[in-house]
């Protein structure tokens, strides 16, 4: 049961943001400064387009009983076409072709705005955390694979057919490991999550003497060794995590440098469930990313940071790109700035 609503939080402006990821669909209501009023998760079923449907119909009622509701913005992880009602593909999702926007309103009989979550993430740390007021901001999200987001003078820019910023599919290793987009060698298979955990796993099934205590903690099973547990072992001062962590920093400085020689940014921010690494991971990449800067010491040299607003962005973008839209009557997925 949600929390009763004091009478002020009742006011026009509060949306429903929904994040939609490969593990878990998380829902709040958010209020016109980004502030997170209540929250909910559920697990993604993510065989089954219908199933998610229903997950997110569920939250929204849900929130809707105890909160005056404005706007109702999705997050989902996937490719998007660019009036955003149609989410064309998901490496993670069971989606093809789908139109969710039209299926979702068709059942909660409210007008919805569908994202990609990472523009979501995106979006919420340029208007409210690490990227705040960033003329040119690159947003980097870490988990599952890697999503991005570029925010160009307060417009989400989604490309001529709406997925631009699929930057985890960048290829950096010609017919390197094979990646669920179809491709070999993506960016995403060498600096996320799921490519952490896969060196752990990696590492362990070798039954290298440096692993023995990763293996441990894994109860003896390399299949239970996840970017997650690697992540933590590093924190709390494993010498072998945080080697396989400062390997994922030097990869993903490799991409930045990439970006930053197509798009030129003002800054770099980096979110998503493995920036919970915090320096463990900024600090190599930040070194790798000045050694393979294009004109490296002779040009600007965008600054990399960690995300502000954690694993809640991509619920607080979604909720506050619906409330923009709501109020200009856009439905399109780059909205003015606010």
């Amino acid at each position: 049961m949600l929390p009763a609503v004091p009478a002020r939080l009742g006011r026009r402006g509060l949306a429903i943001g929904i994040d939609i990821g490969g593990t878990k669909v998380a829902a709040g209501v958010i209020d016109v400064h980004g502030q997170v009023l209540a929250e909910l998760v559920r697990p993604t079923p993510a065989t089954d387009p219908r199933q998610v449907e229903d997950v997110i119909v569920d939250l929204v009622h849900e929130f809707a009983a105890s909160y005056r509701i404005w706007s109702v913005g999705i997050g989902a992880a996937g490719w998007m076409d660019q009036s955003g009602s149609t989410v064309l593909f998901s490496p993670h999702l069971a989606w093809r072709n789908e139109p969710l926007r039209e299926n979702l309103e068709y059942k909660l009989r409210r007008r919805v705005m569908v994202v990609n979550d990472a523009d979501a993430a995106g979006w919420a740390e340029w208007r409210f955390g690490a990227g705040r007021g960033q003329s040119r901001l690159v947003c980097i999200t870490l988990g599952t694979g890697i999503g991005g987001a570029l925010i160009a003078d307060g417009r989400l820019e989604r490309g001529r057919h709406g997925v631009a910023g699929e930057f985890g599919h960048q290829i950096v290793v010609p017919q390197g490991h094979r990646c669920e987009c179809g491709n070999r060698g993506c960016w995403e298979q060498y600096a996320s999550g799921n490519a952490l955990g896969r060196e752990g796993r990696e590492l362990a099934r070798a039954n290298s003497p440096v692993a023995q205590d990763l293996l441990r903690a894994a109860g003896g099973d390399p299949d239970a060794i996840t970017g997650a547990l690697v992540t933590r072992m590093a924190a709390e001062g494993d010498a072998t995590c945080i080697e396989l962590l400062d390997d994922v920093g030097h990869w993903l400085g490799l991409g930045l440098a990439n970006l930053a020689a197509a798009l030129d940014p003002g800054q770099f921010v980096i979110g998503g469930g493995l920036s919970g690494a915090g320096d463990l991971l900024l600090l190599p990449a930040q070194r790798s990313f000045r050694r393979h800067l294009t004109g490296r010491g002779f040009r600007p040299a965008a600054p990399i940071s960690m995300a502000r607003l954690g694993a809640r962005a991509g619920m607080v973008g979604a909720a506050d790109l619906a409330r923009i839209n709501a109020r200009t009557g856009t439905r399109g997925t780059r909205p003015a700035g606010p």
